[in-house]
């Protein structure tokens, strides 16, 4: 059952959308909300991940409602919410992680492949933050925390279109913090680095890596992140802890490398 959460952070009887929702950071972060109380509605294409993490929220002593969803689309995105609004009862908490990326060069990415990551990092953010606001504003209080990455903040030829998309996903939040600030609803962006999701380690396993070290490159602590690392500043963030925090991307990927010329003599 984990530990007697403090009193800030006691969630108790909340519902909460989480995409990309049966591996990695979604899982992670359904688990860490069914721990201070929050009901899940999980969502992604792969049913038998979702169930799997279903399972492991109600061990928990929570309710958990699985919805396959292509959150490309819109009507499946607006079905997400209301089956949850129908089954759990409202919507208190919209994740939007779900995401992903794929490496070409630049004068090989088409314009299928751009769409397609422009679609899954981008318009899906809109199209849950929109229907999920509709139910927000009518009870006057919520919390959407987007999913960013650090590939938002630099320039990387090989995930062109996904740079681009997650840039794009951090300015959504500022616009939709500012709109929704009058209804009561917190809209914030978790910027991520190198995280230990499955798709990370099987990436790292097809290129015979480390995980560590390929993900610690970019990062004074030397290693890549685990989810459980996300899943926390993502409570936090909808919880009554960050109620005058709105509109803001924190990035949770270790502290910055200090340059080799900068680093003390021995």
């Amino acid at each position: 059952m984990g530990l007697e959460p403090e009193p800030m952070f006691d969630l108790t009887g909340q519902v909460a959308i989480i995409t990309g929702g049966g591996t990695g950071i979604g899982r992670a972060t359904a688990l860490v909300f069914a721990e201070h109380g929050v009901d899940v509605a999980l969502a992604s294409r792969r049913v038998a991940n979702l169930e799997k993490v279903a399972a492991e929220v109600v061990e928990r002593g929570r309710r958990a409602l699985v919805v396959p969803t292509d959150v490309r689309d819109a009507d499946a995105c607006a079905h997400l919410v209301e089956r949850t609004v129908t089954e759990l009862g409202r919507v208190d908490i919209l994740v939007n992680n779900a995401g992903g990326s794929q490496s070409r060069s630049l004068t090989d990415w088409d314009v299928e492949g751009w769409q397609h990551s422009i679609d899954l990092n981008l318009r899906s953010v809109f199209l849950l933050s929109q229907a999920a606001a509709r139910h927000m504003i009518e009870q006057r209080s919520g919390a959407i925390v987007n999913i960013s990455s650090g590939a938002a903040e630099h320039g990387l030829p090989f995930v062109a279109p996904y740079g681009a998309a997650k840039a794009g996903v951090e300015n959504l939040t500022a616009s939709f913090a500012a709109g929704l600030a009058p209804n009561g609803i917190r809209v914030n962006c978790v910027g991520v680095g190198a995280v230990k999701s499955e798709g990370f380690l099987r990436a790292m396993q097809r290129i015979e890596q480390d995980p560590d070290d390929v993900g610690g490159r970019s990062n004074g602590f030397g290693r890549a992140g685990e989810p459980e690392e996300i899943a926390w500043p993502i409570l936090f963030l909808v919880s009554p802890g960050a109620s005058f925090l709105s509109g803001q991307t924190i990035y949770v990927g270790g502290p910055p490398v200090v340059p080799s010329f900068a680093a003390p003599r021995r």
